[in-house]
């Protein structure tokens, strides 16, 4: 337990400034806090991103309409679709189809859409529970990033310090 608690204050960086603080060790402090706060971001991106999804969803939910619809063209985080609405109104959202994995150009789906605003329209039976593993996986990669870049930091930090001292013992002899 102790060598985790050890690992965590070697990492993690500090808040406060030391009274005995350098200029070189404020950097670096700095420099931590930055990634960590990039790191941050990055877990905030992914949570708003499956919150958004789900919103979607509630929002098609509360006024839904089914149609039939024809894939326009098909990419993996893009399809353009068309459909005919009950009452005979075409529409071809501006921004695709919500969840457009494994959509060929051609098919003709089944798709989901909010009746007030029908360029929100999503394929029939899939939900936001789709994006919890891209976000999530973009979470832990920036985190795996951002740990290395500390290791990376802390490393270049005890070879400068180290590097001082012998610097400043050498001056001293």
């Amino acid at each position: 337990m102790s060598h985790l608690i050890a690992l965590w204050r070697w990492l993690i960086p500090r808040l406060s400034r030391d009274p005995g603080e350098t200029r070189s060790q404020r950097i670096f402090r700095r420099i931590r806090i930055g990634i960590v706060i990039a790191a941050c971001l990055v877990t905030l991106q992914s949570v708003l991103l499956v919150f958004g999804a789900w919103r979607n969803d509630r929002q098609i939910e509360r006024h839904m309409g089914v149609a039939e619809a024809n894939v326009l063209s098909a990419g993996p985080r893009r399809s353009t679709i068309e459909f005919v609405t009950p009452d005979r109104v075409t529409y071809r959202p501006e921004l695709g189809v919500l969840y457009p994995s494994e959509l060929d150009t051609g098919m003709r789906i089944y798709v989901e859409y909010d009746k007030n605003t029908p360029d929100l329209v999503r394929v029939q039976d899939r939900n936001a529970s789709l994006a919890i593993i891209p976000a999530g996986s973009i979470a832990v990669v920036g985190w795996l990033i951002a740990g290395a870049a500390l290791l990376a930091v802390t490393s270049i930090e005890r070879r400068t310090g180290r590097e001082t001292t012998k610097a400043a013992a050498a001056v001293q002899d």
